[in-house]
């Protein structure tokens, strides 16, 4: 049988939709294995040097700081770079132990530029076994920082910590589903590949590098998803990121609206963009040089955001759904129907193991209220992108 023209270009899309929805339902269904946690055989004595990034954090890095001083050894060091600052963050590192570098430069502004400067003071002073990034809001769990110390030494390869973002106390519904979509992203999409020792995408903060690798890198951009870029540079070093999953990073979602839009706007702007500007051209690189790590992690990077996939699936499906009902043909539809199907028993599965604690079933019904709610940040993806680093408004 012919297919029309209509049904060909529906199957090329469909294609198109299935390779990520593949890519997303294998993690999920690797992450459902049994995992044992790998306890930390001995102390590193590894000297480290931990840089926090941070732009007006006056109010809420206290806590960061102490949170990373507790964990530090003799010789570690804890460097705030504070970053076109215009209120006491500096005075609050040096009040709570740490270094602090001030850099002010209205042009290069973003979280690249200052871990740039971070690493450009070190090479002045003696430089460490390994470099550490913590943002300013985050905490970490009990010898968080040893293990992945102790791991980037081994694999010589970045580290990624796992890194989770809470709702606060009286947070939304919609927020309560950020949160199950961020773990998805950060924890059962990264611990399905670690399950097959294959490598995870960084994640922006917890990442600890051998100071020989880092030192090379090209951290002085504004990019404003630059944890990804890295990620994939190093990959193409053969030096891809492992995953970490004993060793835990948290922070909180902003109260604010304004915070939670500028922070959404960012995160997936920015990898929608690594996935038009960037995708077609490392997949090529990566089947070109046979590099099955960077493959592994430009298939990943290639998944869209969880609420965008389940979309673009769930209106094919309404497309198939009527074609079928006017045409009375089941093929070439069924397929996308199917596509939606596996999607979504490989959420529910995502949420029995890794979501319940987060939101109910009966709240992760209204799971589509908050996609349909998320449209006009794609629509400004397409006629006004943001490109340049904007600071989220803190609570």
């Amino acid at each position: 049988m012919m297919l029309t023209v209509a049904q060909a270009l529906f199957l090329i899309i469909l294609v198109l939709l299935a390779i990520p929805v593949t890519v997303l339902t294998l993690q999920i269904v690797f992450s459902l294995l049994p995992y044992r946690a790998r306890v930390l055989s001995k102390q590193s004595h590894a000297t480290i040097a931990v840089l926090i990034p941070a732009h007006n954090e006056q109010q809420g890095i206290v806590a960061t700081l102490e949170s990373v001083q507790k964990q530090l050894k003799a010789g570690d060091r804890m460097i705030v770079i504070a970053d076109n600052c215009t209120d006491q963050t500096a005075e609050v590192a040096w009040e709570h132990g740490a270094i602090a570098i001030e850099r002010h430069d209205a042009v290069k502004r973003g979280k690249g530029y200052a871990l740039d400067f971070g690493m450009r003071y070190l090479e002045n002073q003696a430089p460490p076994d390994v470099v550490i990034i913590v943002d300013a809001d985050c905490l970490l769990a009990d010898n968080a920082l040893a293990t992945i110390t102790q791991k980037a030494i081994e694999k010589n390869r970045p580290v990624q910590a796992l890194y989770l973002m809470r709702s606060p106390a009286g947070a939304s519904l919609k927020t309560k589903i950020a949160e199950f979509a961020w773990t998805v992203k950060n924890w059962t999409r990264a611990l399905g590949p670690h399950q097959l020792s294959l490598p995870c995408q960084l994640m922006g903060t917890g990442m600890a590098f051998p100071w020989a690798l880092l030192q090379k890198a090209n951290l002085a951009s504004g990019h404003i998803v630059e944890d990804l870029k890295l990620g994939l540079d190093f990959a193409e070093q053969h030096r891809a990121p492992v995953f970490c999953p004993e060793a835990l990073v948290t922070s909180v979602f902003p109260l604010n609206n304004e915070g939670v839009k500028s922070q959404r706007t960012r995160w997936e702007h920015g990898h929608l963009g690594m996935i038009a500007t960037e995708g077609p051209a490392l997949l090529f690189k990566s089947l070109l040089t046979f590099n099955g790590s960077l493959l592994v992690l430009v298939l990943d990077m290639c998944v869209p955001p969880l609420a965008l996939l389940v979309l673009m699936a769930l209106v094919l499906a309404v497309i198939a759904a009527v074609a079928i009902a006017i045409t009375g043909l089941w093929l070439p539809w069924l397929f996308a129907i199917g596509l939606l199907l596996a999607l979504g028993f490989a959420v529910l599965a995502a949420w029995a193991k890794f979501g319940k604690h987060i939101l109910s079933l009966s709240s992760l019904a209204y799971a589509p209220l908050y996609m349909l709610a998320k449209i006009p940040l794609y629509m400004r993806f397409l006629v006004k992108r943001q490109v340049e680093w904007v600071r989220s408004k803190r609570d």
